[in-house]
């Protein structure tokens, strides 16, 4: 029986009634994890046929055990996002047989034996794509690889060092995309390392190593040797009692290094490794394959080569019973049986992952390729099992904190807030570790477990002081799962709980905002006009639980609230001075560190900073993070990476360019456009750019990373062009059925200029899409100013495409964009336009001309598309 299909629009709009009217929340479902096939297909119309469709697949696994759990009983922890939360990869992939894709959101990978061998290098470069490819993160380390200027056995004579291969798998990352979600990646290098210094600069430099997050694993010596003033000694190999290389350095001076370069371009992350190896409950197996080596890419699941981990988040707020009122308290005994529940589904999920596997398995088994080129791929899938069934490692953890400590009355970055995190943290370790030894009497214990290895390890050590008979009994009946815990990033899904993200506090919660509005439209309220005469109406955006602590608190949500009203609003709310800007940052990274004693893994957190924030303050952070017991820490100063990729200066001007806002003085806009004949205009004749120009949308895919092109028209021909991904993290939604409407320049509510694209919809009803902007790549916008000012001087298409074709650029996703103006523009070419200056790659002949989009040869006839 074929399934029901929905257009985007009919899951759309019906999710926006399912989330109470929130069309972000709408949007991110159905464009991430509604259930699709291949060809882009929708089966599931709410996030309640999702719900459905992981209890039925949860229930069917729980089956095969004793004490199931029913389908009922597992839907009603998931619907409406209100208790149990899969994460990405689950979300997506649990009962979905359209797509062949793994369950895990992270793994780690690496080699024994010769990792610094250019066979080895390249082995890890297809395993990382192959992984990607299946929707997971990966992080690996580089610590085995030579530093630069070590002899090698081959003609090179010397070692190249990290940095090139740095790059390497950095371009394959950016090469690999997951219907629009990029790969992920983390690549970490021991501060031991001779090239540590080379490492943590690489970063630095404009176009490079993009595709790739970078950390640094530092070791308690190294940070004693900070605050000592002491030299400390790099060599390789990292553990060789007999180094090929031996150097000492100033650790102070490195250590500012390292500093600096967090403060100005939020990279290298750190990563406390002796803490992490002293903690992990896996590395008490070490000796059999369990030696922790690298991160995912956002740090949250330190993992040994060829393991990987599934993630499902606890909603923290749904445990506040009474929010936002002196009665307020949160429900300990409902929080521990969900906890208990939550790990029970965590590892049916192992099971249901091993399923995956398999069909990767026999599905690479049946490609047409020779097994020759499939071996690596097939290899690595079977250590990825073999590795998951020895361990069954999980990654349960929490999203709300933030609104759970606001809800409970408190505020965020305070000893008090931070002491009730402890608390319940500490209730999720003790249920989540019960349950895995509850499911060890029902299911068996992990396969190497052994009570002795593990007996004087600091985890186990805390769990056996506030709970001796926990200990014992896990002693003799073991546990299910090697490591249980993690408190990962949220992102999109904290959209869908319409909660805080994570551990981290509230961005903001409440702004105003401005659209543009027709001022002819009967009811439309017009609070602004701008110079050019434009309309618009502002109106405020609230965070979710703060329009709850609102309308529990008796206060109406008005329209028409002034500045000073939010702020004083603000001020009487439990999210005063508890945003990510506002909090006690010392205090948020003592908290980090107090309930990082109670989760196995680590903790995802960034410690968002203004802008003018002093480099000695991430100096004091970080190591207030070490001594804290923190196992990782990344900062991010506002603004500190477009100042890495797009030189800015001081005034407010550039400081708009920095977001993508095109400046007034001496622009693009201020240039003659001609209908793009032949005949230039003289060079310094300027108009002003029309307020409003036609507009095509233009769709296009890459792969399968789909983009869109906005194009500006001025009688007819191309005047501006705006190009960057669809239905992305870092990209733009607009309708499929919108193939037309109107490019406007606007202003947004601090003055600033921008362009909005204006379409009428469906319905009939006129829809702006603000700041286009705001909505791409910093990089593709700038160089759309730069395209976009060709055309407006009115060089002809043909040669602003030759043009283009031209352009040498570094970063693939530029290229990418690259050629995505030129299948826009071609759609503009009249046909029999010559392709001047072109041969024909067939028959070596100038005869090519543009027709519908196509080069065509009119010596030989072949021809190219796209």
């Amino acid at each position: 029986m074929e399934r029901k299909r929905y257009t985007f629009e009919e899951a759309y709009e019906a999710s926006v009634k399912y989330f109470g009217g929130d069309e972000l929340a709408a949007r991110v479902w159905v464009s991430k994890y509604a259930l699709k096939d291949s060809e882009g297909n929708i089966y599931e119309l709410t996030p309640s046929d999702m719900h459905h469709r992981i209890a039925s697949e949860l229930a069917r696994i729980e089956a095969h055990y004793p004490n199931p759990m029913s389908e009922k009983d597992i839907y009603s922890l998931l619907d409406n996002f209100d208790y149990i939360v899969p994460q990405g990869s689950p979300m997506a992939g649990i009962g979905n047989n359209f797509q062949t894709g793994s369950l895990s959101n992270c793994f780690v990978i690496g080699l024994d034996g010769h990792p610094d061998s250019y066979g080895s290098i390249i082995k890890i470069d297809e395993e990382q794509v192959q992984l990607m490819k299946r929707r997971g993160g990966v992080g690996h380390d580089m610590s085995d690889l030579r530093p630069k200027g070590t002899p090698v056995k081959n003609s090179a004579l010397t070692s190249t060092g990290l940095v090139p291969f740095m790059e390497r798998y950095s371009n394959s990352t950016r090469e690999v995309a997951q219907d629009g979600r990029r790969g992920a990646l983390m690549l970490t290098v021991a501060i031991k390392h001779p090239d540590s210094e080379r490492f943590i600069d690489a970063k630095l430099e404009q176009g490079k190593i993009t595709g790739a997050n970078v950390s640094v694993k530092i070791d308690d010596e190294f940070m004693r040797c900070v605050e000592e003033e002491r030299p400390y000694t790099c060599q390789f190999p990292l553990d060789s009692n007999d180094p090929e290389v031996k150097t000492d350095i100033d650790a102070k001076a490195l250590w500012g290094k390292i500093v600096y370069n967090a403060w100005k371009s939020a990279e290298p992350g750190v990563l406390f490794w002796d803490t992490i190896l002293r903690e992990s409950l896996p590395d008490c197996y070490a000796d059999l394959g369990f030696q922790t080596v690298s991160t995912n890419p956002c740090g949250e699941i330190p993992l040994c080569p060829y393991d990987s981990c599934r993630l499902l988040a606890i909603n923290l707020y749904s445990y506040v019973k009474n929010p936002f009122t002196p009665e307020a308290y949160f429900d300990f005994d409902l929080f521990r049986e969900h906890v208990a529940k939550a790990q029970r589904l965590m590892d049916d999920i192992i099971d249901l992952e091993m399923e995956k596997i398999d069909t990767i398995i026999e599905k690479i088994k049946a490609d047409p390729e020779n097994m020759e080129v499939k071996e690596t791929e097939l290899n690595l899938w079977f250590k990825i099992k073999a590795k998951t069934l020895k361990g069954r490692r999980t990654g349960l953890g929490t999203t709300g904190e933030g609104d759970m400590i606001a809800a409970l009355g408190l505020r965020y970055g305070t000893p008090e807030a931070t002491e009730k995190s402890v608390e319940v943290h500490r209730a999720l370790a003790l249920a989540a570790f019960g349950s895995s030894v509850q499911m060890a009497k029902e299911r068996g214990a992990f396969e190497v477990f052994d009570a002795a290895r593990e007996r004087n390890n600091p985890y186990i050590c805390r769990l056996r002081e506030v709970a001796p008979e926990l200990v014992a009994d896990m002693e003799k009946h073991g546990r299910r799962n090697i490591a249980c815990l993690t408190i990962a990033p949220t992102g999109t899904t904290s959209l869908m709980t319409r909660t805080s993200s994570g551990i981290e506090p509230v961005f903001m919660p409440v702004y105003k905002r401005r659209r543009k509005v027709n001022a002819n439209d009967v009811d439309v309220h017009v609070d602004f006009v701008d110079e050019s005469g434009d309309a618009f109406e502002e109106y405020i955006v609230y965070h979710p639980k703060f329009l709850e602590w609102m309308r529990i608190s008796g206060i109406e949500q008005r329209r028409d609230f002034t500045q000073a009203e939010l702020d004083e609003l603000v001020s009487r709310s439990p999210y005063n001075k508890a945003t990510a800007n506002d909090i006690d940052w010392l205090e948020k990274v003592k908290m980090q560190g107090a309930v990082q004693k109670w989760v196995d893994h680590s903790i995802s957190v960034t410690i968002n900073l203004p802008s003018d924030t002093p480099v000695e303050l991430v100096d004091r952070l970080y190591m207030e993070a070490w001594k804290a017991g923190c196992k990782g820490c990344t900062i991010y100063r506002d603004g500190c990476r477009s100042g890495v990729l797009i030189s800015v200066g001081e005034n407010k001007k550039k400081d708009r360019e920095k977001a993508g806002e095109e400046k007034d003085e001496n622009s693009a806009d201020e240039v003659k456009s001609t209908s793009g004949a032949a005949d230039m205009p003289a060079p310094m004749s300027k108009v002003k750019r029309p307020i409003e120009l036609e507009a095509d949308v233009v769709r296009f895919q890459n792969n399968k990373e789909k983009w869109i092109a906005f194009v500006g028209l001025k009688n007819g021909q191309p005047y501006e062009i705006f190009t960057g991904l669809a239905d992305d993290d870092d990209g733009i939604f607009c309708p499929k059925s919108v193939s037309k409407g109107k490019i406007i320049k606007a202003t947004d509510d601090k003055g600033n200029k921008r362009y909005d694209f204006q379409f009428i919809n469906k319905r009939g009803y006129k829809t702006t899409i603000e700041g286009l902007s705001d909505k791409f790549n910093p990089e593709y916008w700038n160089y759309a100013k730069l395209i976009s000012g060709v055309l407006r001087y009115g060089m002809p298409i043909d040669q602003v495409i030759k043009l283009v074709n031209g352009l040498e650029l570094d970063s693939q996703s530029i290229n990418t964009w690259k050629m995505g103006v030129e299948r826009a523009l071609k759609k503009y070419l009249p046909s029999g336009t010559p392709a001047g200056g072109q041969k024909c790659p067939n028959c070596g002949q100038e005869t090519l001309i543009y027709q519908e989009g196509c080069l065509i040869c009119t010596s030989c006839g072949s021809s190219r598309c796209g």
